[in-house]
């Protein structure tokens, strides 16, 4: 049995699509858990149960993702867990693909693939379509050299069993959850086939938000888990492959523009992380411009 979980919070607009995109993708006696704080996200999801018999939804407390994730596991019936969000939408046979993968026991966690759907004539819409596509490019790398890979938290399958309790304040549930599923003893799998549809920051100051939070994340679970996953050194090895992605004197400006932008982002994140000591309620704000 497949459980997919849902998370959202204040997304009304976007939690149906949200939905509709997997629930054609699954059986019957598999299941759709929306979990949310908010009485409208709930209220338009649930707007669904006459039109599908195994949608259920779940209240939280508004504590973060990482309390909603305990809730929702706590309450599923599934072995294999999918995860995705209510901002997001699951291209067609993505979850067929997830599960596929997920045959081999070996398996314990398998990856889609996020997408943006910004355009790409504009630069945060283009520094949006290099940067999916360098970390697809990233994660087809690893599965060749075998090496290890980390799940995108806008969708990925995992074993309920592996399924960690989530420690409340995490900025980068998708990092930890990862690092666990290894220490379990088990394999990361990507399949670039699960795409999921992303809406990515319009603004500079959202994409400043986003980015201290997911790359924060990862500074954060160095300090939980004493293991590093992502730093401006791995982020920067490399950096030269992101001109290939450049068609035009406009795009080149745009990417030397992405790399002052990272570096400003990373001494942000030093900042606070290291000097402000600022806890997840400060670090974690809504991107609206992503809704």
């Amino acid at each position: 049995m497949i459980s997919v979980i849902i998370t959202a919070f204040k997304e009304p607009k976007t939690v149906q699509k949200s939905i509709l995109s997997v629930s054609n993708q699954i059986s019957k006696k598999d299941e759709i858990i929306i979990v949310a704080p908010d009485y409208e996200t709930l209220n338009e999801a649930g707007k669904l149960s006459s039109k599908l018999g195994n949608l259920r939804l779940i209240k939280d407390q508004g504590k973060g993702k990482s309390a909603a994730l305990n809730l929702a596991v706590s309450k599923v019936n599934g072995e294999i867990l999918v995860l995705t969000d209510g901002d997001v939408y699951v291209g067609d046979n993505s979850i067929e693909s997830l599960i596929e993968k997920m045959k081999d026991k070996k398996i314990g966690a398998v990856s889609g693939r996020p997408v943006s759907t910004n355009y790409k004539i504009r630069m945060l819409g283009f520094w949006s379509y290099v940067l999916t596509e360098i970390a697809d490019f990233r994660r087809k790398k690893a599965l060749v050299n075998k090496k290890r890979l980390f799940c995108s938290g806008y969708l990925f399958a995992i074993r309920k069993e592996l399924m960690p309790k989530l420690p409340e304040g995490l900025l980068s549930e998708d990092g930890f959850i990862s690092h666990k599923v290894y220490r379990a003893g088990y394999k990361i799998e990507y399949s670039p086939e699960s795409v999921v549809f992303v809406k990515y920051p319009s603004t500079f100051k959202d994409w400043i938000i986003q980015k201290k939070r997911s790359a924060g994340g990862y500074n954060q679970i160095k300090k939980i888990m004493n293991v590093e996953i992502r730093s401006f050194r791995s982020e920067s090895s490399g950096a030269l492959n992101l001109f290939r992605y450049a068609s035009n004197i406009k795009e080149i400006f745009w990417i030397f523009a992405l790399f002052l932008s990272r570096i400003y982002l990373w001494a942000i994140i030093y900042r606070d992380i290291n000097f402000k000591k600022k806890k997840r309620e400060e670090l974690w704000q809504r991107v609206e411009s992503t809704k």
